[in-house]
């Protein structure tokens, strides 16, 4: 199957380009950055590198001729700080306008899958106890979940008018090898042997590790039921913060020095300190439904949570 990826070299489309080549896809990796695709050199004849912007492919069909289906990964990153003035219009450029503009250009060259990662912040920024986000829920709460619920209902009126089929994605937090962001420092402190507050919190989280992730998307390529569906994925195995740090701490081989500090109490001082942003993604809950995906295209994730985190932290630590 003839793909081309966008986004090739950011944290997910890196490996998703490599896990693709392995099962023997003919991959168009587009990328803004020049740089190496694979070393393994059976990998790497499956691979091609496109150096070109987003405009160029939109502009240019002709690097659309041949391929079968798209996975588009490039967007503008979800910034905790946003530092932009106009955030919301810096978002729709790249996150809604860019993604239907190569929707309409795949559409014509006649592309028959495009596949959207998007994000679990179309839905919100945290769930009710026992209350997992659904895919038919959306309410997104910041620019970045907005762009991209505009850019899935955008994408969504371009199929039903050409034909092309749509797969929409939206991940919650996605860590693995290479993470980066407060996944990183998170691990920099277990690492060093940081005291954190952190040791009696008794939330809930979904999160998806970065193979099991480019599993489900490789699946999402192929399989007829996938067909104009949007799912929320997860490793099925929700997680507390505390539960969290002490299965990172245990993959870094270095026992996470966890303070038990009332989960209340933490909440409250970081709310004092104007830091209610750090107290939700901390003690709040963000689950999701990925039951869908087992029932409908009958996925299960390949690697547990604590294997997943065994690979982040065996990359952590390579010299």
């Amino acid at each position: 199957m003839k793909l081309l990826v966008t986004g090739a070299s950011g944290f997910v489309g890196q490996a998703l380009c490599q896990h693709l080549a392995g099962l023997q896809h003919e991959v168009l990796a587009q990328s803004r950055q020049a740089s190496s695709l694979s070393k393994d050199e059976h990998l790497a004849q499956y691979l091609c590198r496109l150096h070109a912007d987003l405009a160029q492919i939109i502009e240019n069909t002709s690097h659309l001729q041949g391929i079968e289906a798209v996975v588009h990964c490039a967007a503008r990153v979800h910034q905790v700080n946003e530092a932009n003035p106009h955030p919301l219009a810096a978002y729709r450029e790249i996150n809604t306008q860019a993604t239907l503009d190569l929707a309409h250009a795949a559409a014509r060259a006649g592309v028959r899958r495009f596949v959207f990662l998007s994000s679990v912040k179309v839905n919100g920024e945290y769930t009710l106890p026992g209350q997992a986000f659904r895919a038919d829920q959306a309410q997104p709460q910041d620019p970045y979940g907005i762009s991209k619920w505009e850019a899935e209902q955008g994408l969504q009126e371009i199929a039903a008018k050409t034909g092309m089929q749509f797969v929409i994605i939206r991940p919650p937090l996605v860590y693995g090898p290479g993470v980066k962001a407060n996944f990183l420092t998170m691990m920099q402190w277990l690492n060093r042997g940081i005291p954190l507050p952190l040791g009696a919190i008794n939330n809930r989280r979904s999160l998806v590790a970065l193979p099991n992730f480019v599993d489900f998307i490789a699946l999402c390529l192929t399989h007829p039921k996938a067909a104009n569906q949007t799912f929320l994925i997860s490793d099925q195995q929700d997680v507390s913060t505390t539960e969290l740090l002490q299965g990172l701490g245990a993959a870094l081989k270095r026992p996470a020095r966890l303070t038990p500090v009332p989960q209340s109490l933490l909440e409250l001082s970081l709310k004092a300190l104007g830091k209610g942003g750090m107290a939700q993604r901390l003690c709040g809950d963000l689950t999701v439904d990925s039951n869908p995906a087992t029932q409908l295209l009958g996925w299960k994730p390949p690697f547990t949570v604590q294997q997943g985190l065994q690979l982040t932290a065996d990359h952590f630590l390579r010299p």
